[in-house]
């Protein structure tokens, strides 16, 4: 049977390592962490009879969401524009510089064939590189946040 995190006599939420994403063997447990609700959403206090919308914007304000969306663009951004200038690099080079693409690498390979073959594999490798990424930077974070989401979402429906 899984843990459950719950809060503890201060009002802060323990955040168990060991949460679905663990289980299905994504992750590597680092301890319990308290979480101060403060540091959490900016109005703690007024939750209590908040609508689904109001509780969403309240969460999209937190500092732990924006936390999350700061390690998802500091990965996407600079990944994103170096395989875009790489597959341009490709294009260009194939429309233009005919006799470089043209000259055999090995056998009947070409250098337009291993740079065709490496955009294949660049794509496997940034698809690697964003999971790996997401589960030891932004996983546990953004399970948090949707946990305590739909608990609140299910406070305010009672």
């Amino acid at each position: 049977m899984e843990k459950e995190a719950g809060p503890d006599a201060a009002g802060m939420r323990l955040e168990d390592p060991w949460h679905e994403a663990s289980a299905a063997g994504w992750g590597e447990p680092d301890g319990l962490r308290a979480v101060p609700a403060e540091e959490r959403w900016s109005r703690p206090e007024e939750q209590g009879g908040l609508s689904a919308a109001e509780i969403y914007l309240e969460v999209q304000r937190s500092p732990a969401f924006r936390e999350v969306r700061r390690s998802y663009r500091r990965f996407v951004t600079p990944a994103a524009a170096a395989f875009l200038l790489w597959y341009l690099a490709y294009v260009i080079a194939a429309t233009t510089a005919h006799d470089l693409m043209a000259r055999p690498v090995v056998g009947a390979l070409n250098v337009a064939m291993v740079a065709g073959l490496g955009q294949f594999l660049t794509t496997f490798l940034l698809t690697w590189a964003y999971v790996r990424h997401a589960r030891l930077h932004r996983d546990r974070a953004a399970l948090e946040l949707r946990w305590e989401t739909q608990e609140m979402t299910r406070g305010a429906e009672l």
